[in-house]
């Protein structure tokens, strides 16, 4: 099965004490700007990097709007989505690679605030619908 080939990185920058934890750092050099989605929160301790040609507009123009949902709806179905998200990573024979590259490092009893819970969930959404992928028994809709 053929897919087309897009350039996709998700990552999650962790920052401590003022000492920088980096895991997976993108290179960022040859990417569109407007293929570049960054999320973070106020205090620039959480940081998400979605490198994914349409996600922006998609985010714009037809995802829910911001407030549609509680922060604790977008948690419990993040932690859902990523635990899943990180086990097709890890089974690279069963589950495509160029699709599941790297995991995602989402602490359940972290608070990465609201913009980034409603970033990486709208994520999942368009992820699951462009590549006809089900990461949960929860239909993936708008």
């Amino acid at each position: 099965m053929k897919h087309f080939l897009t350039l996709f990185v998700l990552t999650f920058l962790l920052f401590n004490c003022g000492a920088t934890q980096t895991t997976n750092e993108p290179d960022l050099a040859d990417v569109p700007e407007e293929d570049i989605v960054r999320i973070s929160n106020d205090d620039i301790e959480y940081e998400i990097i979605i490198i994914e040609p349409g996600f922006n507009g998609w985010l714009a123009s037809i995802a829910r709007p911001e407030g549609y949902y509680s922060q604790s709806f977008l948690e419990a179905r993040n932690r859902i989505l990523v635990q899943e998200w990180n086990t097709r990573v890890l089974q690279v024979n069963r589950f495509d690679p160029s699709l599941y590259e790297l995991p995602i490092d989402y602490r359940a009893n972290v608070d990465y605030g609201y913009d980034v819970n409603y970033k990486l969930y709208n994520y999942f959404i368009y992820f699951q619908l462009t590549y006809k992928q089900q990461l949960s028994t929860f239909v993936p809709r708008i």
